[in-house]
């Protein structure tokens, strides 16, 4: 009797993880703010800038693109996977890799997002390599190198579990 009521509660304490992926929604709609305030902000400017530093803006609102497109991810797959499932009526859009993400799979997509955002950083950085001294270019392609073997080692050890 006592079992089952623990077991229960552990069961039911998953829900607590929903107000966190709300949180994460609030988060993908600053984000979304701030693209807007950032484009606001370039387009009156567009034909003032140089072409690097008009360059270095968009690379900063794809950055932003993509960081919304890993919080999207981990919100509904996150959700799906330790919550609930989402009760999408047929009627209405459903993306299409809905349902069929496992945590380790979104494990491996969050490694992925993180190193592509990881390389528009660094292509930021280089691009203004003029004004920065070489130890710490050498440190930020040291940290990227980091991201790339992190998320290359967890695919290939998610290949070898999955055998």
């Amino acid at each position: 009797m006592i079992e089952k009521m623990i077991e229960r509660g552990m069961y039911a304490s998953r829900w607590l993880l929903a107000p966190i992926y709300i949180g994460l929604s609030l988060a993908l709609l600053a984000l979304g703010l701030k693209f807007f305030q950032e484009l606001a902000h370039l387009l009156p400017h567009t034909f003032e800038l140089a072409e690097a530093d008009l360059v270095l803006i968009i690379l900063s609102l794809i950055d932003m693109a993509l960081v919304g497109g890993l919080l999207v991810m981990v919100m509904f797959s996150s959700y799906e996977n330790f919550v609930s499932q989402l009760d999408i009526g047929d009627d209405s859009e459903k993306l299409s890799w809905l349902g069929k993400m496992d945590a380790s799979s979104l494990k491996n997509k969050v490694a992925a997002s993180i190193v592509a955002i990881s390389s528009i950083h660094l292509l930021k950085v280089f691009m203004n390599a003029a004004n920065l001294e070489n130890d710490k270019l050498l440190w930020y392609v040291i940290i990227h190198l980091t991201f790339v073997v992190s998320a290359f080692a967890m695919g290939i050890l998610d290949k070898l579990t999955r055998h």
